[in-house]
């Protein structure tokens, strides 16, 4: 069994709602290191690592928290482009946003999203949140192993 640490890969255009993340999995004694990307974009740089990400870290992140609607590329978007490869497809990408549309969440999940979770307004409901995203995709979940050819 691998012991490696991963990262979690957060992506969220809003600070508070990264600093909250970050806070609640620090609560939780989640030690995975955290890359925070403040858009699609930059997602995409630091899976491919390109641009501010070059020479980051190697393997893929243990768990992506992605948001949907940020600027330059939404979620959904980003989305699309995981799935669409196969360096990233096995990624467990758990889309945590604001958005209650139906048409967001059915894409999602059409797009290969493991889980939507809609952003609680009251703080106290979002850190709950996050704690248990983040002890089940960083800690519990048993992911494929990396050497898997696809």
């Amino acid at each position: 069994m691998n012991t490696e640490v991963k990262i979690i890969l957060i992506v969220d255009d809003s600070p508070k709602d990264v600093e909250l993340t970050i806070a609640a999995l620090s609560e939780k004694n989640i030690a995975n290191e955290i890359v925070v990307a403040e858009d699609g974009v930059e997602a995409l740089d630091y899976l491919y690592r390109r641009g501010k990400f070059t020479g980051c870290g190697n393997g893929n992140p243990a768990v992506i928290l992605l948001d949907i609607k940020m600027p330059r590329m939404d979620g959904i978007e980003v989305l699309r482009h995981i799935r669409s490869d196969a360096k990233f497809k096995l990624i467990p990408v758990i889309m945590v946003t604001s958005s209650r549309e139906e048409k967001d969440l059915v894409e999602s999940y059409q797009l290969g999203a493991n889980s939507y979770v809609v952003k609680p307004v009251d703080i106290v409901q979002f850190v709950d949140a996050i704690k248990v995203l983040g002890q089940y995709w960083a800690i519990v979940n048993q992911p494929p192993p990396v050497r898997l050819n696809l």
